[in-house]
């Protein structure tokens, strides 16, 4: 038996079509008056009868189903269907389209009306929604063009009115508790909504047309909102705000830029508010803003759940945190000294837990800084005085911040630094075995130590001729003979200028032990020169207080003044007394040439990366070999473009580039 082409391809014959106009003729009757539930549970019922007849007609025509459209099929022939949906799809799609939805939007419009009684909390007869949803066959462009479309307009009205009404009754943080929660309740509905009775390809559309409405529309009130969060430090609802702007594709890019220019504000206005002290005073400077820098940082973590996005905006303001004191320099530099505090002996040491805490706080203002360079050379000028004045108030507190500076910056930044350490501990060895060697020898009269610092590693400079005290040459001369037996090859420089001595008391009712330096600037000067003291002061009536000159013609030393009439404890638990008060002059001298060095390096620096670029790359532009510069040296410091054209002119006279012929912009290595 031949089958007809045509019944079983997607082609609407007359035939077919008659079999069905019974049906429109029904509803086009009996269903022209009705309205709301009633036209949906008359067409619910046809769409029942339909789909049963369908069947029927499906079981009909089996043989065919099993035994033509499957051999068709396995041909690979396209557009054969069995007859069942060949009736539901193809003929509802036709005739449906032709027929019955003009006069259809009324069973549209009852939907409609059913999902907002429900959306205002009303019961309704889901079944009557599904079936009808059901009708519009397993294709969707019946669906979405007959229903999707207006199902989303009609939700952008209700949605409107209903957020419109309440933001003109209330504030706005009212509105984001109320549509906090609702949107999540909202969108839970929806999402039920369309599980229950709607078809799954609607509910990201519809998501999205919630969110538009809900958020996306009042965005301009949420910036205005932000801002006044902001100020009033209401962090509750700057997270409610970002859980609700997060669901906007792009909505937060605002919020980050206002987030960004208020905590700058705030960090400027901390500064302004200490005033001049606080760049004078490492603490406060840093402390200053460590609170900005906490009280935002924890913002962003709870009310911004850590968004990358705000925590790229908090970096991005303290990338440089030389805004808040207007010089690139006096940051690391006033963060330096503040960690020299820390470090130091003193009476107001922290315990060691909690200066661990403090030091993991340094490090977050020295991520920010930009002249990493700065830091590490007033770093090492004070670690290397608390080493050797034997100063330091933990070994294992200053371990660690090296650790931290090297996790930071690697292990060139903090190279020097170690040898620092280790030449401490060879020095200790090296007093032990040079006291084994006094014990085979006559002994010394002075409790004589040294420390031997290995050369290029600490920042010090040699001092010039100094006469050492008598006391003192014959200790001098034994070490530099015993050193000599045991380093051939080796030369010892002095640096007289950090050696001390100390000095015991005998006139006080307590013995007091004055620490001095033995260097002080007069090659002439005795070590045992010393005024005579007031014999009043040994009874203990008299109070007079101890200051050294320290400005006497040439910056001396020299003389030690006990001046009577000054309130000082002779009763003093504190027995150790160091009278070697620093100058505000030397100070100043001593900042001046750190910051000399710091340039001098830098340009050595800088020479050497466009070397190295210049080897790599043989010819490079002017602009590209600027960048590369940049890039290579922002990690320690931030080169400055004229001394970056300065040094490449200085290479270029040591013949190490040249211009290109005909190319002034472009330069090639000479190897």
């Amino acid at each position: 038996m031949k089958y007809p082409t045509k019944f079983a391809c997607l082609s609407l014959t007359k035939y077919q079509f008659l079999l069905l106009f019974p049906l429109f003729s029904l509803y086009l009757q009996d269903g022209e008056d009705l309205m709301d539930e009633s036209v949906l549970k008359f067409y619910t019922q046809q769409w029942e009868d339909y789909r049963f007849s369908s069947k029927v007609l499906n079981g009909i025509c089996a043989y065919l189903n099993r035994h033509w459209v499957r051999r068709e099929c396995d041909e690979g022939r396209k557009g054969i269907y069995e007859i069942y949906s060949i009736v539901i799809m193809y003929i509802l799609l036709k005739a449906f389209t032709l027929h019955f939805f003009p006069p259809a939007t009324k069973v549209t419009n009852a939907v409609l009306k059913l999902i907002e009684k429900e959306r205002n909390g009303e019961t309704i007869n889901t079944r009557l929604i599904s079936g009808v949803v059901q009708s519009y066959g397993p294709t969707l462009s019946v669906y979405k063009e007959y229903f999707e479309t207006q199902f989303l307009a009609d939700t952008e009205r209700f949605y409107t009115r209903e957020s419109t009404e309440f933001l003109q009754q209330n504030p706005v943080t009212e509105y984001m508790k109320k549509v906090g929660y609702q949107t999540c309740a909202r969108l839970l509905e929806e999402q039920r909504r369309v599980q229950v009775y709607l078809h799954e390809s609607t509910q990201d559309e519809l998501a999205r047309k919630c969110e538009q409405v809900l958020i996306e529309k009042h965005l301009e009130i949420f910036h205005t909102e932000f801002q006044n969060l902001l100020d009033a430090d209401k962090n509750e609802d700057l997270g409610r705000m970002y859980n609700l702007v997060s669901r906007i594709t792009d909505g937060l890019g605002e919020l980050k830029k206002l987030l960004e220019t208020h905590i700058y504000n705030q960090g400027l206005a901390a500064i302004e508010k200490c005033g001049e002290a606080a760049l004078n005073d490492p603490k406060m400077y840093v402390q200053t803003i460590l609170d900005v820098h906490k009280k935002y940082n924890a913002l962003v973590m709870s009310a911004f759940n850590n968004d990358a996005g705000f925590v790229a905006a908090l970096d991005k303001v303290w990338s440089n945190v030389t805004i808040f004191c207007g010089s690139s320099s006096k940051s690391p530099e006033l963060l330096a000294r503040y960690c020299d505090s820390l470090l130091k002996k003193s009476s107001k040491n922290p315990e060691e837990a909690e200066l661990e805490d403090t030091l993991n706080q340094v490090m977050v203002v020295f991520k920010y800084i930009e002249d990493k360079d700065v830091f590490q050379k007033f770093y090492a000028k004070m670690l290397a005085k608390r080493l050797v004045h034997q100063n330091s108030a933990s070994d294992d507190a200053e371990a660690s911040m090296i650790s931290k500076l090297k996790q930071a910056c690697g292990f060139e930044y903090t190279s020097k630094l170690q040898r620092m350490f280790q030449d401490i501990g060879v020095s200790k060895d090296l007093n032990e075995q040079f006291k084994k060697h006094l014990t085979n020898s006559e002994p010394l009269d002075l409790d004589f130590s040294i420390q031997v610092l290995s050369s290029g590693s600490w920042p010090f400079q040699q001092s010039c001729t100094f006469a050492l005290p008598s006391e003192l040459e014959r200790s001098y001369q034994r070490f530099t003979a015993f050193y000599a037996s045991r380093h051939s090859g080796r030369k010892l420089t002095w640096l007289y200028h950090l050696s001390k001595g100390e000095l015991v008391t005998n006139c006080f009712k307590n013995r007091y032990t004055l620490q001095a330096m033995h260097y002080v600037g007069n090659p002439n000067w005795d070590a045992a020169q010393v005024i005579s003291v007031d014999h009043n002061c040994t009874n203990g009536i008299k109070k007079i207080f101890i200051i050294p000159i320290m400005l006497l013609y040439c910056n001396r030393f020299h003389e030690l003044l006990l001046i009577a009439g000054f309130d000082f404890n002779l009763d003093s638990k504190k027995l150790r007394v160091n009278i070697n008060v620093p100058m505000k002059t030397e100070q100043k001298q001593e900042q001046e040439t750190t910051h000399k060095n710091i340039e001098e390096d830098r340009k050595l620096l800088i020479q050497a990366a466009i070397v190295r670029i210049m080897k790599m790359r043989k010819v490079l532009k002017h602009q590209q070999l600027l960048a590369e510069v940049l890039n290579q040296l922002s990690s320690r410091f931030k080169p400055r473009v004229p001394v970056i054209k300065k040094c490449i002119d200085i290479l270029i006279e040591k013949e190490y580039l040249e211009r290109v012929d005909g190319e002034k912009d472009t330069y090639s290595y000479l190897a």
